[in-house]
């Protein structure tokens, strides 16, 4: 059976990229202005953001779990840290989405990546113990602060490049809004400093005007899952790719002046409206070749990484509906390799491989249904590799990449559990005893039709392989298919 589906695709490491601005390097007076700490007002909108989500909870929507009081921070406190059951959206987004707003609010008062990353550990822990009347979460106290520090470096660094204290009028005001939008905590800082209306003679920005890269483009997408019903999905497809910074550039040691970004948001009926999302952003970076227009690096990569689907409604009444896939990966950190080859003047060639430590992360399950979670909590590793050839310099490329993700579930429960009777509040696993795979493949080619206009056409497998100690083993087989337009900036 088909439904018709609305999406936008955010995707990773463009084979053809044209600068979307001249590169500028930052202002020194820009850097000195913007980089000095300020740790109470950090500290305090941190405390202050916890203290307003917290009422908006409780009186608003008058949550059950924002009845605190001081009982219940005493009992969180001698309970400890528990597994939680909310849906894989609310666990692997919105909570690293919150902690990247703790995050911003160190950046945005001068503390570089690595000490904000400690007032996103601050602000969680403050929230999991302190603000909630249900037991503090064992993957919220690693996924929100981890994953925020990817979400929140990307979003200040967008919102970087949009602010100029030079310009004045309407044209300031929009320029003002729009970083209050992309990280509402830089936004909030601008307007309690004054920063978002002082006029200077300098831009403002940390990071000048870095080399970007973006491509938008407009299709369809057929999704279709290889069960016995043969469940589809086709609809409209609205693709975006963003690439910041020079993949080969390593003489620079701040995080994330390189990353990649793929994000893909649906409109489709009993579908996610966040389906997936894919952040690779570089730490730090060392060159071992560059020679005759070849180059090569190592470096060690931080990757967020979120795909998620729901059931498709299915043709035959008869068989039974199953979700495709789900996978969450928050926190995960490896190193990664990147050789180009550009010495022929007829075609490029770029390839990457990337070996990754996941130490949380989360994937379908076939049989743990407890509250609103139907995955299992993990951890392992991750292999991702891709080549990238283009031809007659922006004519044609074609590229192939793959993504294999082995993940295990430690802390299960026992096979006589009634999970229906069960508390999951007080249940505390991971999920089932398994070990799982998730392959992604994904091969894309581009045709230039006229002058920055390109034909694109991709087709991408999802399958996932679980071996469960007590339950039969499960597979699944998911193919996407995209045909689109592609205006390169």
């Amino acid at each position: 059976m088909c439904i018709l589906s609305g999406a936008c695709t955010v995707s990773a490491q463009m084979p053809i990229k044209l600068r979307v601005l001249p590169e500028v390097p930052p202002d020194s007076a820009d850097v000195a202005y913007y980089s000095k700490p300020h740790f109470w007002r950090a500290a305090g909108e941190v405390v202050g953001f916890n203290l307003g989500l917290w009422a908006f909870d409780r009186y608003v929507q008058r949550g059950d779990f924002a009845y605190i009081s001081m009982n219940s921070v005493k009992e969180n406190f001698r309970k400890g840290f528990k597994w939680d059951n909310d849906k894989l959206g609310t666990n692997m987004f919105l909570h690293p989405y919150n902690g990247s707003l703790y995050y911003n609010s160190a950046r945005s008062n001068g503390f570089n990546y690595w000490q904000s990353a400690l007032f996103s550990i601050g602000g969680s822990a403050m929230w999991e113990l302190f603000m909630e009347c249900e037991y503090p979460s064992t993957n919220d106290i690693i996924a929100t602060p981890i994953g925020g520090t990817a979400i929140g470096e990307v979003f200040f660094r967008a919102s970087d490049a949009i602010i100029d204290d030079r310009d004045t009028g309407a044209s300031r005001f929009g320029r003002e809004a729009a970083v209050f939008v992309i990280s509402p905590m830089r936004g909030l800082t601008r307007i309690i400093t004054g920063d978002a209306w002082r006029v200077r003679t300098t831009r403002g920005r940390l990071y000048g005007t870095p080399p970007v890269s973006v491509e938008f483009s407009v299709g369809t997408r057929g999704i279709y899952l290889n069960d016995e019903a043969s469940s589809s999905a086709v609809g409209a497809t609205a693709e975006i790719n963003v690439e910041y910074g020079d993949r080969f550039e390593v003489t620079s040691t701040n995080p994330f002046d390189y990353f990649t970004v793929r994000a893909d948001l649906g409109v489709v009926s009993r579908q996610p409206l966040l389906s997936q999302l894919n952040i690779k952003g570089r730490l730090i970076a060392r060159e071992i070749y560059d020679v005759a227009s070849r180059k090569m690096s190592v470096g060690l990569y931080q990757h967020f990484d979120y795909y998620d689907s729901d059931t498709i409604h299915k043709a035959d009444p008869s068989h039974v509906s199953r979700v495709p896939y789900k996978l969450g990966i928050p926190a995960s950190l490896g190193a990664g390799w990147m050789f180009r080859d550009a010495s022929n003047p007829q075609w490029t060639l770029d390839t990457y491989l990337h070996g990754n430590v996941v130490m949380l992360g989360s994937i379908l399950s076939d049989y743990y249904h407890v509250d609103e979670r139907n995955y299992n909590l993990a951890s392992g590793f991750s292999i991702k590799g891709g080549v990238n050839f283009v031809f007659n310099r922006d004519r044609f490329s074609a590229s192939l990449s793959h993504e294999y993700y082995r993940l295990f579930t430690w802390k299960g429960y026992h096979r006589d559990t009634n999970l229906a009777r069960s508390d999951p509040r007080t249940l505390d696993v991971q999920g089932d005893h398994s070990a799982a795979s998730f392959n992604v493949s994904e091969l894309r080619a581009d045709l230039r039709i006229w002058n920055k206009l390109y034909l694109s056409a991709a087709v991408s497998h999802y399958h996932r392989s679980t071996r469960y100690r007590d339950y039969p083993h499960v597979k699944s087989n998911t193919t996407g298919v995209r045909v689109m337009l592609t205006y390169k900036l």
